[in-house]
């Protein structure tokens, strides 16, 4: 059996993984889905939000099991995996990047202007005094859901929160001795608009994996093709 933590992306919370942690508990493996703090139902101030509070919130978890986990990180969440690794590399097993930012010495903003097919930029509406952001409504089906099913869009859509702008700014300090030493995968998404596969390929390439996993499916393959997902993440297991 492993432990999977399986971490959310921006304007997400844990709820997006409901299918994938159903087969892999069928599967008899453990599944921790944590939501980040100022995601979903947690109510934690705007002014408190930093990618040290989102790396401390799964660090909490490591520190409470027996053996290493494999992490999983989707979009955004690729930052606080890689935070967690540098701080923790000794609980964690593998470090698999779903269409997720893997990045050192840049932050998210950083790398924003490699993804110029990328549909985010033209449709975030920045909040700047709130430090939040959100999507245009009307572009939300088109970014991240549009190879789902209906009743799954609007299940998503019920679901999408405002997110938090400190850690999109945040620059990841990783180093060779810790992150580095920890194993990781990249499961890239061929038919992505949010984390376009120009983007993807431009962090896989400046950080390489020991694999790189193709999945033709757009940005929320979680929801699009579970089960292939779930398959890979056994494989990996």
């Amino acid at each position: 059996m492993s432990t999977y933590i399986l971490i959310h992306g921006a304007w997400h919370s844990s709820w997006c993984w409901h299918k994938v942690q159903s087969l892999l508990e069928q599967q008899g493996h453990r599944v921790l889905t944590p939501t980040l703090p100022g995601h979903g139902d947690d109510r934690t101030p705007i002014a408190e939000i930093s990618l040290q509070a989102y790396t401390d919130t799964i660090g909490k978890l490591l520190t409470i099991l027996s053996e290493p986990a494999i992490l999983v990180g989707h979009s955004m969440g690729g930052i606080v995996l890689s935070q967690v690794a540098e701080q923790w590399p000794d609980k964690v097993k593998l470090l698999v990047y779903l269409s997720a930012y893997l990045l050192s010495g840049q932050s998210i903003l950083d790398v924003s202007s490699e993804a110029p097919d990328s549909l985010v930029p033209p449709n975030l509406i920045i909040h700047q005094e709130q430090g939040i952001c959100e999507i245009k409504p009307e572009s939300i089906r088109e970014i991240f859901y549009a190879d789902c099913s209906e009743a799954d869009f609007n299940a998503a859509k019920s679901h999408i929160c405002p997110e938090p702008l400190a850690p999109f700014a945040t620059p990841l300090q990783v180093t060779n001795e810790r992150f580095g030493q920890v194993p990781r995968i990249y499961i890239q998404t061929l038919q992505d608009r949010a984390v376009t596969p120009m983007l993807q390929k431009y962090m896989y390439d400046r950080l390489p994996c020991q694999q790189v996993i193709s999945m033709n499916t757009g940005h929320a393959p979680f929801l699009a093709d579970p089960q292939t997902l779930t398959a890979h993440l056994l494989d990996l297991a």
